[in-house]
């Protein structure tokens, strides 16, 4: 949905949604201002992703030293984890957005974009979430990012559920000891069983933040917690061989987990990963300007 009113100094948005958060940028030619807000995944939950979304961008604009009320001014190019899903990207397409112009895309998209600068490269994100993304020319083309638990192998959310998991079949006599059952009943505060009635219907968000667990008890070289991190890291680095081997030349690590996965990794890949350039909310700022300009002529 465009809307032409836009003011003759524009004001450029930056959404980057996810799982976890919704942060926003806000950039005019005197002044720059970030918001952050709830999850923003419509995948998960389409209405929570839109409140995220406006808050962040209340938030944004109060830091920007500008008024909410100049939401409708905006140029917004929104990145969102969830909309890979064809019928997801319809509902948020059909949104009565307040902005002024809304560009959608991908989180993956903007990570990509943020991470090299605009120019081809390669991404793989792991967080709550986990995917892979190249961007080369004209082509793109994205591995995983299938939705926890179904995917999302790698994923802040896996972790937590592979954690789960074992623990559970430590408790049960039926898989070796580890150290992640009493790590996992004290951070939930429950005991034994205890664990499957507080975990019932438990969100992606939830599970992620029993991930630190894991990459802490695996460090302490527990065997179990070792064995989850490990087959998450050779994950990645299949992700990563297949986009080097496709025409990637190098790769950038992105999310909360990037840094702890990387020791992990296969040496094949590691010579290849890179800092990103950018936050993935810069990446949603240039697409917003781009989209812009191609609207413009």
């Amino acid at each position: 949905m465009t809307c032409n009113n836009t003011p003759s100094q524009p004001i450029y948005l930056g959404i980057d949604g996810g799982g976890s958060k919704c942060k926003a940028r806000v950039s005019t030619p005197g002044t720059q201002g970030c918001g952050i807000a709830g999850p923003a995944n419509p995948f998960q939950n389409l209405e929570q992703a839109k409140s995220s979304i406006i808050e962040a961008t209340q938030l944004a604009l109060e830091s920007a030293g500008l008024s909410a009320n100049q939401m409708g001014e905006t140029i917004a190019g929104v990145g969102l984890a969830g909309v890979n899903v064809p019928p997801v990207m319809k509902l948020m397409q059909a949104w009565d957005h307040p902005f002024g112009e809304m560009h959608l895309t991908t989180d993956i998209h903007i990570a990509c974009l943020a991470a090299h600068g605009g120019e081809n490269g390669a991404v793989i994100v792991a967080g709550t979430g986990s995917v892979g993304y190249m961007s080369m020319d004209s082509t793109t083309r994205s591995y995983g990012g299938h939705g926890f638990p179904i995917g999302d192998i790698a994923s802040g959310a896996w972790l937590g559920l592979e954690a789960i998991r074992d623990a559970l079949l430590t408790l049960d006599s039926i898989g070796p000891s580890t150290a992640l059952l009493p790590m996992l009943e004290q951070q939930l505060h429950v005991q034994g069983l205890g664990i499957t009635d507080k975990m019932a219907g438990a969100t992606s968000r939830e599970y992620a933040t029993l991930a630190p667990l894991v990459f802490e008890a695996a460090e302490q070289g527990d065997a179990v917690a070792e064995q989850i991190v490990r087959r998450g890291a050779a994950y990645l680095s299949a992700m990563a061989e297949k986009m080097l081997a496709e025409g990637a030349t190098s790769f950038c690590m992105l999310g909360g987990l990037a840094d702890k996965y990387q020791p992990w990794l296969n040496a094949a890949v590691i010579n290849h990963a890179k800092p990103p350039q950018q936050e993935p909310d810069a990446g949603a700022l240039l697409y917003a300007r781009n989209c812009h300009l191609q609207t413009m002529g």
